[in-house]
């Protein structure tokens, strides 16, 4: 324990932490914030679902990700390297566009908001491929762990930010300001960029495809190799499977819980005071849990052992439906929830990182996460329809049996291959 607590002093850890928390920032402004901002000039529910779809470019990311992975910046790279520079030149934007995104006023024309903030989520997603990329990058494997826990600190810290905490300013100030405000707090990423050091891999890794830029097989080094080296591994296909299926329990539940609560009696007020403190703390706590079981246990065993009990507490929901309106029984559910969340997270981010080629970072670990965007958001379709259908106590119950098919391939993937492995 003593030396896992030591890893957390380390620069590197805490560089990747207010990383962490820039990557987590825009996320809420062109989600749930964006959605409080709509509904306050009186844009119809059906124009503010549509805007859900803003979050595509979170799922398509693998697509640009390769030349992310093998170009310098244009503007940064000579100055900062290959993963800083972009950092840096994708924040600046992002300022821009978080601030253009708070000057349109969608009472007088939503297009105009739908516009900034495609951009502001496409900028973002580009952010987090660099980010994701760059914090594999820096750490040896045995800071993997510690690693998962700091990026998603930062990452919950951000999104909080960005949505509790640009409510309550909307409600002292003009969403204009608000959202200047959270442009504004972007700066912590740029100090951390130009205080930060480039990875050495990475510049050796740049000095090579700058050399080879001008030859006719860049297109197959960028784009191709990157995929066909992930292929290389045994039972890729059930790699990619598992990462898809693995929290598609906790997605499905998550889609549908806030109208559970809402339905049985609790009003939004409760619903957010429980989770902001009890959820948040949780979460906080289970990172943590989830970077020392990593350290202590291994990735895997770590994967195993939070993935049955995130599985298990969703069964707490089933027992709100019985009790109903019980704030004690809420506050268990949540806190509960959101620790086996954490712990969950942990893993899974050190998972993904530990699968990743130096050569291909960001390709790879945008690859991946997209995987896992889509079974969060592509695969759980349908759990509006199962609740209600059947019921809410059935759509509880169905929601720890999807957990069932990620635990199923991890089995089978331990028992054919060593996921363990490093693929440096």
């Amino acid at each position: 324990m003593k030396n896992f607590l030591s890893v957390y002093t380390q620069p590197r850890i805490w560089t990747i932490l207010f990383l962490g928390f820039v990557s987590g920032l825009p996320l809420a402004l062109t989600a749930s914030t964006l959605g409080a901002w709509l509904s306050e000039v009186h844009i119809d529910k059906t124009s503010i679902g549509l805007f859900a779809a803003i979050g595509l470019p979170y799922s398509l990311k693998f697509l640009w990700a390769p030349l992310m992975d093998a170009l310098p910046c244009p503007v940064f790279s000579k100055l900062l390297g290959c993963r800083r520079g972009w950092i840096l030149a994708i924040q600046i934007v992002l300022v821009l566009a978080i601030m253009g995104m708070g000057s349109a006023n969608p009472a007088d024309g939503v297009q105009v908001t739908a516009c900034w903030a495609l951009l502001v989520a496409f900028l973002s997603a580009s952010q987090d491929i660099v980010i994701d990329a760059y914090r594999v990058e820096i750490l040896d494997k045995e800071q993997y762990g510690a690693g998962a826990a700091a990026v998603q600190y930062g990452y919950r810290l951000g999104m909080l930010a960005s949505g509790a905490g640009a409510l309550a300013l909307a409600y002292h100030v003009s969403w204009q300001m608000t959202y200047t405000i959270m442009a504004a707090l972007m700066g912590i990423g740029m100090v951390t960029v130009l205080l930060s050091s480039e990875p050495a891999v990475n510049e050796a890794i740049l000095k090579e495809e700058e050399e080879n830029l001008d030859k006719p097989s860049w297109l197959r080094k960028t784009v191709i190799e990157p995929f066909a080296d992930f292929m290389t591994r045994r039972d890729w296909w059930m790699i990619l499977l598992f990462i898809m299926l693995y929290k598609l329990g906790d997605a499905f539940l998550g889609v549908m819980t806030n109208p559970f609560l809402l339905e049985i009696g609790f009003t939004k007020t409760q619903i957010a005071e429980v989770v902001k403190s009890f959820g948040l703390v949780a979460t906080l706590v289970g990172l943590f849990l989830g970077g020392v079981m990593i350290e202590r246990l291994g990735t895997v065993y770590t994967l195993w052992i939070c993935g049955i009990g995130h599985a298990l507490t969703n069964l707490m929901f089933l027992m709100q439906a019985k009790t109903g309106a019980d704030m004690h029984v809420l506050m268990l559910g949540i806190t509960l929830e959101n620790l086996s969340g954490g712990m969950t997270a942990a893993a899974f981010v050190a998972f993904l990182s530990g699968l990743c080629h130096v050569h291909y970072t960001a390709t790879q670990y945008a690859l991946l996460s997209s995987l896992a965007a889509v079974g969060r958001t592509w695969l759980t379709t349908t759990a509006g329809w199962t609740s209600e259908h059947f019921g809410w106590e059935m759509f509880f119950i169905v929601s720890v049996v999807l957990a069932l098919p990620g635990l199923f391939t991890l089995w089978l993937l331990t028992r054919r291959t060593s996921l363990e492995e490093p693929v440096h």
